[in-house]
């Protein structure tokens, strides 16, 4: 009995550990598309109206961040998925990666989805689907979150990297590979810090 009721409870601990999962992943997505449709449509508002919008913007996501802070140190089971939500909340933030998809895919550790995009993209730039200039800004974000989550890369993909890498991308990658570590929050804090004042 005592092995049937702490099985019950690990059940339950589990469940609820997916359910929180799943609330984090949705807050994170409406986060980044929320970002992402304010710089889309910035023209049609106006300027007092984008500042507006972005601050509140900022504010969930500072937000969103703090909460993530606290649940680092209480739930042990996330912390790895926790850091890597960090580090896509900062990605977006900086505008290291501008993608809602990469970004999404990215915070739920998914290389395998990451690299099916990055097939399915190169079938799209060799028909003229997308324009270059689309092809090569996700190409660089799908690769710099395949190797940021410990994936292999090819030398060639590299190459590649470190000649069209951005400035935002750069700073994005010097981040420490400590995924919930202190240094991560300090920057991914400073990033919406820096942005609500802007």
């Amino acid at each position: 009995t005592h092995t049937h009721t702490h099985l019950k409870m690990a059940s339950r601990g589990d469940r609820e550990t997916a359910k929180l999962r799943k609330n984090l992943e949705e807050t994170l997505d409406r986060l980044v598309v929320q970002m992402h449709d304010l710089e889309t449509w910035r023209a049609e508002f106006e300027e007092d109206e984008y500042q507006e919008t972005k601050q509140e913007t900022m504010d969930q996501i500072a937000e969103f961040q703090e909460t993530l802070k606290k649940l680092a140190k209480g739930n042990m089971s996330l912390v790895d998925e926790i850091g890597t939500m960090q580090l896509a909340i900062q990605a977006a933030v900086s505008q290291a990666f501008k993608t809602p998809e990469v970004i999404r895919l990215f915070a739920k550790r998914e290389p395998g989805q990451l690299r099916a995009r990055l097939a399915e993209m190169e079938r799209d730039a060799k028909i003229g689907k997308i324009s270059a200039q689309t092809h090569l800004e996700q190409r660089v974000e799908i690769l710099t979150a395949l190797r940021k989550l410990g994936e292999q890369i090819s030398s060639e993909e590299a190459q590649f990297l470190s000649s069209h890498g951005s400035a935002a991308l750069d700073e994005f990658e010097k981040v420490t590979s400590d995924l919930a570590g202190s240094k991560v929050l300090a920057a991914a804090g400073s990033q919406v810090s820096g942005a609500r004042k802007a």
